[in-house]
């Protein structure tokens, strides 16, 4: 087995006008789909979910307000699974909440 991350990228949902009832049930749906993987005993870590502000730092020690302030989707958090392969991992991130508010699970594995 070899490990992936991978890495939830979502609208910013701050501004969002989800309803308390709305926002536990996206909760409730990530604790299940993340269960599911746990079940299965590929859940390798979890990761920490991301504050919204942050810095980012270019070249030339151009500091800019980010993160990412540019696209309309922000990195939010990311777990660590493992898996037979990059299509295997793929196959897991089915299914991820992020889909269902308009985001993106990007895969990626390790180097080793």
């Amino acid at each position: 087995m070899t490990d992936f991350v991978l890495l939830f990228r979502q609208p910013d949902l701050k501004h969002s006008k989800a309803s308390a009832s709305e926002l536990q049930g996206l909760k409730k749906k990530w604790e299940d789909w993340v269960g599911g993987i746990a079940a299965q005993g590929r859940f390798k870590d979890q990761g920490i979910r991301l504050a919204a502000e942050g810095k980012v730092l270019r070249a030339g020690g151009v500091v800019t307000d980010g993160p990412f302030v540019e696209i309309r989707e922000m990195l939010g958090s990311f777990i660590v699974v493992q898996a037979e392969s990059l299509e295997d991992a793929t196959t897991l991130a089915h299914g991820c909440p992020a889909l269902d508010t308009g985001g993106s699970v990007e895969i990626r594995p390790f180097y080793g």
